[in-house]
């Protein structure tokens, strides 16, 4: 196994429905989990951009910030703060190279620009990505198996490297009866992304509820193989940050101490 594969794989994402905490508690959490030093957490605190001025009115600043903008809202005063990212949906006929020259983002702050995963991944310029969403509030938000696996094999031919978030509350695929629908695991998307930088069609790992299976597959990912699938997957965002570490325990993928 390795521990490639995990590290810094989850964004906070604690404004965020379903937890959607207060600043004050969400910026908390951040501080913990930053003095905790867990190698699965990016740190990285998601912040809708008309909340910047209240997070600006905190004590403590998270080492690093991901901000997100509504459609058409203008890119904000970053003053000071620690932004490495900023994820936009992507309006309709607009293309990313479009959207980039639009918001014109200060060096070193990358874009992501969320697109439905019908959509393939084509056309982004370098040091540009995408973002898909993988579920959401109601069953109509989970996308199916075979526009996401597309979207995934479209990402690892075109070297186009992306973000998930929403949905992916556990490791593994299970069903969630208060919405009547499978969820997507964390897990299942890792590895879906190994498959297809292998050659193999990423849906069946995306289907995957065969924990066992699951957990074996995850260990006999070749080193080489975990470092390109974590180039393309850069991170996705979780509301829940301890979640993501306790499953990856549980499973026996990271150890007890991290």
């Amino acid at each position: 196994m390795t521990a490639t594969l995990y590290a810094a794989l989850v964004d906070d994402a604690g404004l965020f429905p379903p937890t959607s905490l207060h600043m004050e508690q969400a910026l908390a959490r951040n501080r913990r989990d930053l003095e905790s030093g867990n190698p699965v957490l990016t740190h990285r605190f998601l912040c809708p951009a008309g909340r910047l001025d209240r997070l600006r009115d905190q004590d403590f600043r998270p080492a690093r910030i991901g901000l997100i903008l509504d459609p058409e809202e203008d890119v904000p005063d970053f003053g000071d703060l620690p932004i490495d990212l900023v994820e936009t949906p992507l309006q309709e006929g607009e293309t990313v190279e479009a959207l980039a020259a639009r918001l014109q983002l200060p060096k070193g702050v990358r874009l992501f620009a969320e697109i439905q995963p019908r959509k393939l991944a084509i056309d982004v310029p370098e040091g540009t990505g995408l973002k898909v969403r993988c579920g959401g509030l109601t069953a109509d938000a989970f996308p199916a198996v075979e526009p996401l696996a597309a979207f995934i094999r479209s990402c690892v031919d075109h070297e186009v490297p992306f973000k998930a978030t929403a949905g992916l509350h556990h490791a593994v695929r299970h069903f969630d009866p208060s919405l009547g629908v499978d969820r997507y695991g964390f897990l299942n998307l890792l590895l879906a992304v190994c498959e297809a930088v292998q050659g193999r069609d990423p849906a069946h790992a995306l289907r995957m509820t065969d924990v066992g299976q699951l957990v074996r597959m995850a260990r006999a990912v070749p080193e080489e193989i975990a470092v390109r699938a974590r180039r393309l997957l850069v991170s996705y965002g979780s509301c829940a940050t301890h979640t993501p570490v306790e499953d990856l325990r549980t499973l026996g993928l990271i150890e007890e101490d991290q």
